[in-house]
């Protein structure tokens, strides 16, 4: 396995001894009912950071206060699709939710993320603290999908007292992030991307989401912490955008929805490509020779002597993908020698 310092080369384009390996084996849907114990014999492939749970705000009450204050009448287990829930229905509701933030001093929400980064940076090893849905995502949840597209055209206020709430109580819990669990890296996802474009303008997404993405990134990179984002779909458009706000680690670079080529040639070099294996066609569809050829070409595209490149999966490889395919992914990634003659 990589060193903390190995992994922070290839982040940062110092020469790493090879490309660093981060969710490489994300079980997703599915996967672990069809196969069980047999996903251990994939224990002997390992990835090169140590990942820890960063804590969020619960949807419910909570004795702690670290919980939103949402409506009491919102079933938040509603059986409907997940992106026509809403947490926040009304607009009316609004002020009760700023009126008193989640509790980000509550006791030990750090004491399990702390127990691993410990031992883990004991070994020398990269700690990278993550979380899932942030910025649009979570706000989304508040308000459901279609209205929150509808109220940044007619709720502009509202919506951006919303995302300042969610941005400050994200900033207070990296400050004890940082302070408790020490991060090499810190990442959340943010699916903004359809399998063709944006979900929304790039002037919107400029408007409501990329300043505060500014104002979290500024200050962990002040501390010396990485920024890594996960981000489904195509977000050619706002590259530029994510570099500027002080990201470092983009994923997954999708295939089918990005143009690898055209991507590297216009961004190698300016930010590292955490790229991810295809998980909705070659994984699944392809032959172990084609998983192969495909691992050999995110090599050869996106990495270079300088670093660079970080293997992953493009996102949880589901039920229904042969194992002897998952097999030929993460065997290749350890075998595979560039044109440099480096695995």
């Amino acid at each position: 396995m990589l060193t903390r310092e190995e992994v922070k080369a290839a982040i940062h384009f110092g020469s790493p001894p090879r490309p660093p390996r981060a969710f490489t084996k994300w079980w997703g849907e599915g996967l672990w009912e069809q196969y069980g114990d047999k996903l251990s014999a994939f224990n002997k492939y390992t990835d090169d950071i140590v990942t820890v749970d960063f804590p969020c705000p619960a949807y419910k009450k909570q004795d702690d206060g670290f919980y939103w204050r949402l409506p009491d009448a919102v079933n938040v287990q509603k059986s409907t699709a997940l992106d026509s829930n809403a947490l926040l229905p009304d607009w009316e509701d609004l002020p009760a939710l700023l009126g008193e933030l989640p509790n980000t001093e509550a006791a030990g929400i750090f004491d399990n993320a702390r127990r691993i980064a410990d031992k883990a940076h004991a070994e020398g090893r990269y700690v990278l603290i993550r979380h899932w849905h942030l910025m649009y995502e979570r706000i989304w949840m508040f308000r459901g999908m279609e209205t929150l597209m509808t109220d940044y055209y007619d709720y502009p206020d509202e919506v951006h007292a919303l995302h300042r709430a969610v941005a400050d109580t994200e900033l207070r819990l990296l400050e004890r992030a940082i302070r408790e669990v020490k991060p090499d890296g810190y990442m959340f996802s943010d699916d903004l991307g359809t399998q063709s474009s944006l979900m929304m303008s790039p002037s919107t997404f400029r408007e409501f989401i990329k300043p505060y993405y500014s104002q979290l990134w500024r200050y962990t990179r002040e501390h010396g912490v990485d920024n890594w984002l996960h981000t489904c779909g195509n977000v050619t458009e706002i590259i530029d955008d994510l570099i500027e706000c002080g990201l470092d680690v983009l994923h997954p670079i999708q295939k089918h929805t990005m143009d690898w080529d055209a991507v590297a040639a216009k961004w190698k070099g300016k930010i590292a490509f955490w790229v991810g294996m295809d998980v909705q066609d070659t994984l699944i569809n392809g032959t172990p020779e084609e998983v192969r050829r495909e691992v050999r070409l995110i090599r050869d595209t996106f990495d270079s002597p300088s670093g660079g490149l970080i293997y992953a999966s493009g996102n949880g490889i589901v039920r229904g993908t042969p194992i002897e395919n998952i097999e030929a992914y993460l065997n290749e990634i350890i075998t595979y020698k560039n044109r440099e003659g480096t695995v």
